[in-house]
């Protein structure tokens, strides 16, 4: 597929975040660009990344994200431990929401968020890819929490995520092991959600993205509420927020253009809203 250079915005908040549009602006890609510290997540990153995914969540004209890496080799490789390892307890203290305002960020964003993933995906890196709603992986990357093995837990999210994802047992063992894996691996562990081609994985996300933002902006942002809002409660309580977010597309601009648009055999012009 074609897609525009990689042009930062002027509002994004560069230099290691970028946000590039594509096509109508629809689909907004979310660049991680600190190539040389291989996108290592320092207090300045997180505060971009938390920056950035702000302003999306805001943008109601975007209705999917797509989160990738400047580096070929590297999607992000977890917390900067150089940084850290000068730290006070008390500096470690003050980080600590910077940080959980950059992966909460991300897990926060109401419209669809795709991670495409080539080479290293480890510790926060992974736990950030784990933060969006799917993950497309190259063939050659390799993606793991290794976090207690320097003393820590995955604290991005990970020992949550991970577990809604594939399960108590099997997070468990990647977690406690602090083992890499491999693509295939990953895939068949249910970690990611399709693997490709080694250095395909931006171009296929942004296709899925694509094909995501055709769709009403309202009925993404009211699913994907849906689905979040509903994963860890019982069946009558998830069935009533169903409910309540099928009411807030039911009655808004975008159904009614659906149906027209439907009816009168065009492609739909949504007015979002």
């Amino acid at each position: 597929m074609t897609t525009e250079p990689r042009t930062p915005d002027a509002a994004a908040p560069a230099p290691l975040v970028q946000i590039v549009r594509h096509g109508d602006g629809h689909v907004a890609e979310l660049v991680l660009d600190r190539p040389g510290a291989m996108n290592a997540v320092s207090t300045a990153m997180a505060e971009a990344i938390a920056a950035a995914t702000s302003s999306l969540a805001a943008d109601l004209d975007v209705r999917c994200v797509v989160l990738t890496s400047s580096h070929p080799k590297a999607f992000c490789v977890g917390a900067d431990l150089k940084e850290r390892n000068g730290f006070t307890d008390a500096q470690l203290v003050q980080q600590r929401p910077v940080a959980r305002a950059a992966y909460g960020g991300v897990l926060a964003l109401p419209m669809p968020a795709i991670a495409a993933v080539d080479g290293f995906a480890l510790g926060g890196g992974l736990e950030l890819a784990l933060s969006c709603d799917l993950v497309v992986l190259g063939s050659d990357a390799i993606v793991g929490l290794p976090e207690v093995s320097v003393g820590v837990i995955p604290g991005g999210g990970g020992t949550q995520l991970l577990t809604r994802r594939v399960g108590w047992s099997r997070a468990a063992s990647l977690i406690f092991t602090a083992r890499r894996l491999a693509a295939g691996e990953a895939l068949e562990l249910g970690v990611v959600d399709e693997v490709v081609p080694a250095g395909e994985a931006r171009d296929r996300a942004l296709a899925i993205a694509a094909t995501i933002a055709a769709n009403s902006p309202v009925g993404l942002r009211s699913a994907k509420r849906a689905m979040r809002l509903g994963a860890d409660v019982d069946l009558a309580s998830g069935l009533e927020i169903e409910d309540a977010c099928w009411r807030a597309t039911a009655f808004s601009g975008d159904r009614a253009e659906g149906v027209a648009a439907f009816a009168e055999k065009r492609p739909p012009r949504w007015p979002g809203r």
